[in-house]
């Protein structure tokens, strides 16, 4: 049952090539995905399927989740639901979780980047460490509007520690996911600076929007995928993917438009 409720967005993510086959390496090994969702309509469950996900795709992967938004118990609830141990992960050392919910720069008078540049070192000394013996690295990043908060609403300053962590999918093949709110501040000309840049240099783009057609008891938001196949001479070609979805309790139904859920 999970496989069909989720195969459409494992095939959108490129997933779905990585099933019972651990001599594969992980598909978003190198590769920038960006989920970006409203108010109106929450993505924080493909951060959940993606999360999961990550432990499956090989024996040794491992994640460093960087927690903005909420505390351990949180997801550690969430994923149980998903059929994923995360206090197991943990403690074999699989997951490294930083809550970052306190994390706040210095204030009025000092430079934000210090903050964020102790934060980066922190990840990087992670990263360097599972380096030695994991296949797969994953750095997740559940919430890039409260890092914002964190950093005073220095964009340039978050922009800076996104970069940073891009680099760390070519040195060391990382994938690195975030998620933003895109309609946080959304009039600010800074914050959509900010937006326009982090969606051009995505590899993976994942929008979650209301129906157009307003709100439906058995369907409760439209995603859309955009992939950029990246070739030796750049960007060859961009698959792009929509289809709907509904949330349930131990899951999330994706379905294509006028499909009945079954």
């Amino acid at each position: 049952m999970e496989h069909k409720n989720w195969n459409l967005l494992d095939e959108a993510l490129g997933l779905h090539n990585n099933d019972n086959d651990n001599a594969k390496p992980w598909p978003l090994c190198g590769r920038f995905v960006l989920v970006e969702d409203c108010v109106d309509t929450s993505a924080a469950f493909v951060l959940h399927h993606i999360l999961k996900r990550s432990f499956s795709s090989h024996p040794s992967s491992a994640v460093l989740f960087l927690a903005f938004s909420h505390p351990f118990s949180h997801y550690d609830r969430v994923l149980r639901k998903l059929g994923c141990n995360l206090t197991a992960q943990r403690d074999n050392g699989r997951l490294f979780f930083l809550p970052m919910l306190m994390f706040q720069c210095p204030g009025e008078g000092k430079p934000n980047h210090d903050g964020l540049a102790s934060m980066f070192e922190q990840i990087e000394r992670v990263i360097t460490v599972l380096h030695q013996d994991k296949k797969s690295i994953s750095i997740i990043i559940d919430d890039i509007s409260f890092l914002e908060v964190a950093a005073n609403g220095s964009s340039d300053d978050v922009l800076n520690l996104l970069h940073y962590c891009l680099t760390l999918t070519s040195e060391y093949g990382c994938a690195f996911i975030a998620l933003d709110h895109k309609d946080i501040y959304l009039n600010d000309g800074e914050r959509t600076a900010v937006i326009l840049e982090m969606e051009y240099l995505a590899d993976i783009l994942v929008k979650a929007e209301p129906l157009a057609t307003g709100l439906a008891k058995d369907v409760h938001g439209q995603l859309m995928v955009l992939d950029k196949e990246t070739h030796q001479h750049g960007i060859s070609a961009i698959k792009s993917y929509n289809f709907h979805f509904k949330i349930k309790e131990n899951g999330t139904e994706c379905f294509y438009p006028g499909t009945k859920i079954q």
